[in-house]
């Protein structure tokens, strides 16, 4: 899941685990059944098996289909003013999410780390000198904005 996306799932509610640890398989690797052949070689289509019982095996790896990335949620509804306020309020440190992308980030639940930053920096399409945090930082804040209100959320008009 793309951070945009992220950010916007915690703000929608939307978030799901399923959604967060997208391509991160937490789960061991399936154990072949007894008596399972455990070769490299790939098994035969059942159609084309020698033996009754063979057992087709998908394909893995570097053949295997990427896993589709979940589309952006909609920001319908979404007072964002009214939200982030609301979380501010409870935050127990004073975050200021109006000016701050770090502090939007935390709001919400997120990693805000200069890594974390720069890797939405680079989803959004940022051509500017990413060791100039600060400048960046703003950039940032304003793409967010923006897009969240592209997206159908209401945003004030003065941080727009």
């Amino acid at each position: 899941m793309s951070l945009l996306s992220d950010l916007f799932a915690r703000l929608t509610g939307r978030r799901s685990d399923a959604a967060s640890s997208a391509g991160k398989s937490s789960a061991p690797p399936a154990k072949p059944a007894a008596g399972a052949a455990t070769s490299s070689t790939p098994a035969k289509p059942a159609s084309a098996a020698s033996s009754p019982g063979t057992v087709p095996v998908p394909p893995t790896g570097a053949a295997a289909a990427p896993a589709p990335q979940a589309p952006t949620p909609r920001m319908d509804e979404l007072d964002l003013a009214a939200h982030l306020d609301g979380l501010a309020s409870k935050a127990g440190q004073k975050l200021n999410w109006r000016t701050s992308i770090v502090d939007m980030m935390k709001l919400v639940g997120m990693e805000s780390s200069l890594s974390e930053r720069k890797e939405l920096a680079k989803e959004l399409g940022y051509t500017g000198d990413m060791n100039d945090s600060a400048t960046m930082n703003q950039w940032l804040h304003k793409q967010v904005l923006q897009r969240i209100a592209s997206n159908g959320g209401k945003v004030p008009a003065d941080l727009l």
